[in-house]
């Protein structure tokens, strides 16, 4: 177990957290929370043993790996699935000695071997293949060199790669910050069914309250432990508070009397031994603390110059890059009051939509309408990147506005959490949170009436994000919102909009119906992507389909097509479940000769090594049958229905 008792740890002199108790057990899914900068990413680097505590201990099982997913991905020309397996340091360690047996005797060998196989390394290249397919990667991306991938893809590289270590301790920062919703919903699914001790920062509440079961929390330099998830931490802080709060309010009365006791009779020699008595009361008494709510930001949009109705219209629109169109005959509207989710699967077209929509992508064919009155507040990842990281946050709102005297510039700043010294600090040092924050006062401050707000909560904690949740709640104008945080666009939107197959539609549903949508959806586009094999197939036989019969478009054709699909299916699983007979009856008859002790003889090390290649290889075509056999299997079921 994990267990710390009177931990402390000081950063410039300023404590992140004092005189800190608590015990994790093997096998907890523990979230840690608290606002940026209270001691999360310290607690990490204890745990790691990258850093020593100022007092107290932190101790953990000396024999246990620790897995822990790193904030940066090197531009490497190693294939993707590469990068994975090396997440699993042993395994590479095996894989590379097997794979060169020269000068090494039979009894090693056959323990190499044997230890290769009690870690599951011949399943090692399918279980990083599914990690990757469960992330959002094609199959044609595992042999790409990480190079050639974005930074939010390399994130996910590196997520693969963590998860594929066999650890006993498990530490993420941020997960979900670079991913989708298809992703994240597959994450929960995954550290669900993880054997080991999870402990995990977050600030998406919906991905916590699905994973967790513990809550440690730092505030004011105190550290609490909370059982439950999320929502629990919550109301059960909130109680703990309330009843603080009333403790102290009562005390106070309490010292309040006392106090006016002491006052009034301390010279009155028949009161003087009772005045000295509560006196000592007063001084033996354990003062209780008012109870502190961290006050986060206080942001608030001003009031818009202008309205118009509309504010913005797309008509017609073919929207796309390099001439080629991603969306076509988009028709949207955005009006005062508006409030839009976007939804989608990744690379649909979400953030293309919101470039056409500010201007920053000109429309292929089309109109883009706009009031003379409108003015965008565009938030995007890549604003926060051009930021003038040698400015201060003054600076940068002055020159937005020369005119506004400098007070007023330092109340608004500090609302946002640049206040004091901060306001005049350089930004080059600025966390990823800050700059954020910075980047939305900066919008902000401009008045918009209409706000398009693509991923704008990465990098913000929960309470930065309920700060702008409420104030975005109260913005006059039209707001366009891009977010995998549930819980954000489950409060916010009250229209959702779905962005798939080169169209933009109305989506009819929550955010529950979107996630089963999802579901099928996928199901839909593998069974497509049969349909397309077949069709290839049937062209390189020209002579066949040119005796095949037109298409027809009518109700009894398509009922034959899905017939066709359906006994198509089920004779595709039929030839798997048979290949995996013949590959069980393979990996037996390689365990029975494995058995033999005279096969680990140094005169036998070549036969040894060729039934060792042929039951990994044996291994590896099983385990792709039966993941073969599952979607097909599922595709067959979404037919049925």
């Amino acid at each position: 177990m994990i267990f710390a008792e009177n931990l402390s740890l000081l950063r410039s002199g300023r404590p992140l957290f004092e005189k800190a108790s608590f015990t994790l057990h093997p096998g907890w899914k523990v979230g840690l929370t608290g606002n940026n900068g209270c001691g999360k990413s310290s607690l990490f680097a204890l745990l790691r043993r990258e850093l020593q505590a100022d007092a107290g201990t932190l101790t953990r099982p000396a024999g246990w790996v620790v897995a822990h997913m790193a904030q940066e991905v090197e531009a490497l020309d190693q294939p993707a699935i590469e990068y994975v397996l090396d997440g699993d340091a042993e395994w590479r360690e095996l894989d590379l000695r097997l794979n060169d047996l020269d000068g090494i005797d039979g009894t090693e060998m056959g323990n190499l071997f044997a230890r290769y196989e009690s870690i599951d390394g011949y399943t090692a290249r399918s279980r990083a293949a599914q990690l990757l397919a469960g992330l959002g990667f094609a199959e044609g991306d595992q042999q790409r060199p990480v190079a050639e991938f974005s930074g939010g893809w390399r994130m996910r590289i590196n997520l693969a790669q963590t998860l594929m270590c066999r650890s006993d301790l498990l530490l993420l920062d941020e997960p979900t910050n670079h991913l989708d919703l298809d992703a994240i919903i597959w994450l929960e699914d995954w550290l669900r069914a993880y054997p080991g001790t999870l402990l995990v920062v977050s600030h998406d509440r919906d991905f916590l309250d699905a994973v967790i079961e513990h809550t440690l929390h730092i505030e004011h330099g105190v550290l609490t432990h909370y059982r439950g998830n999320y929502s629990t931490f919550e109301r059960t802080r909130a109680e703990r508070l309330a009843q603080q709060q009333q403790a102290f309010e009562k005390q106070q009365q309490q010292v309040a009397h006392l106090t006016s006791f002491v006052e009034r009779f301390r010279a009155k020699a028949t009161k003087a031994r009772q005045a000295q008595s509560r006196l000592k009361a007063l001084e033996r008494m354990t003062l209780t603390a008012p109870s502190q709510v961290d006050s986060g930001l206080d942001i608030r949009f001003r009031s818009p110059e202008r309205l118009a109705s509309p504010l913005m219209r797309l008509d017609e629109a073919n929207i796309g890059y390099d001439k080629t169109p991603w969306l076509t005959g988009v028709d949207v509207g955005l009006y005062p009051g508006a409030r839009i989710g976007l939804l989608g699967p990744n690379g649909a077209g979400k953030s293309t939509l919101v470039k056409a929509m500010v201007g920053e992508l000109p429309l292929l064919n089309g109109t883009r309408l706009i009031s003379e009155h409108t003015r965008i507040g565009y938030f995007a990842q890549h604003q926060v990147d051009h930021l003038d990281v040698k400015a201060t946050p003054l600076l940068m709102l002055q020159r937005i506005s020369p005119k506004t005297d400098e007070l007023s510039l330092r109340n608004f700043l500090g609302g946002f959490g640049f206040g004091g010294e901060r306001v005049t600090s350089i930004i080059a040092p600025f966390s990823g949170g800050e700059k954020a924050r910075l980047a939305l006062a900066l919008i902000i401050w401009q008045r918009p009436n209409v706000l398009l707000l693509d991923e704008p909560t990465n990098h913000l904690d929960l309470s930065l994000r309920h700060a702008l949740l409420v104030a975005v709640q109260a913005f006059e104008g039209a707001v366009v919102l891009v977010s995998h945080d549930r819980n954000m666009v489950s409060v916010i939107c009250d229209e959702l909009w779905l962005v798939c197959n080169g169209r933009v539609e109305r989506f009819d549903g929550d955010l529950d119906d979107y996630t089963q949508w999802l579901r099928k959806w996928r199901a839909e586009t593998a069974r497509a992507a049969v349909t397309a094999a077949a069709q290839a197939t049937a062209k390189a036989q020209p002579k066949a389909a040119a005796t095949e019969p037109k298409t027809d478009t009518s109700a009894s054709s398509k009922k034959v097509v899905r017939s066709a699909d359906i006994r198509s299916l089920q004779q595709q699983l039929v030839k798997l479940e048979a290949a995996m007979a013949e590959h069980q009856v393979t990996l037996e008859a390689c365990a029975k000769a494995l058995s033999a002790s005279t096969i680990y003889e140094t005169a036998n090390a070549a036969q040894l090594k060729q039934t060792l290649a042929k039951q990994s290889e044996t291994q590896t075509a099983l385990a792709n049958a039966e993941s073969d056999w599952l979607s097909k299997n599922d595709e067959l079921e979404a037919l049925t229905q």
